[in-house]
């Protein structure tokens, strides 16, 4: 019985600096550091399979469905895009088979190019 008991004082006192590491961060002085994710984290933007819902000119938008998008970390579902290029819009109608590429644009996610299958 005295080994159980010692096991467990062992094992809390091991498992004590680990505690203090994961509490929390508020009030933390970060100045000075750079908390930008490292380069080799992001991932490439490339083409991905979507076809025009709707296409909305004057705002500027498209609705495709579309596939995964692994540089966002989205996964396929229909949604309204801003799309970079709003002239390009006129190129597309509704029911196009196209390829998108996604990125994000002043923190949203937006297609910075699209092109017809």
């Amino acid at each position: 019985m005295k080994y159980v008991k010692t096991l467990a004082i062992m094992a809390a006192l091991a498992a004590t600096p680990a505690a203090f590491a994961a509490g929390s961060m508020d009030g933390m002085d970060m100045k000075g550091m750079d908390m930008k994710p490292s380069a080799e984290t992001k991932q490439a933007p490339h083409p991905v399979a979507a076809e025009v819902k709707k296409i909305d000119a004057k705002a500027g938008k498209v609705t495709l469905k579309h596939g995964p998008i692994e540089n966002l970390g989205m996964s396929a579902m229909t949604m309204a895009f801003p799309v970079k290029d709003r002239a390009s819009l006129k190129d597309f109608k509704e029911g196009d088979a196209v390829t998108a590429v996604f990125d994000t644009v002043d923190g949203k996610p937006t297609v910075v190019d699209m092109q017809r299958k």
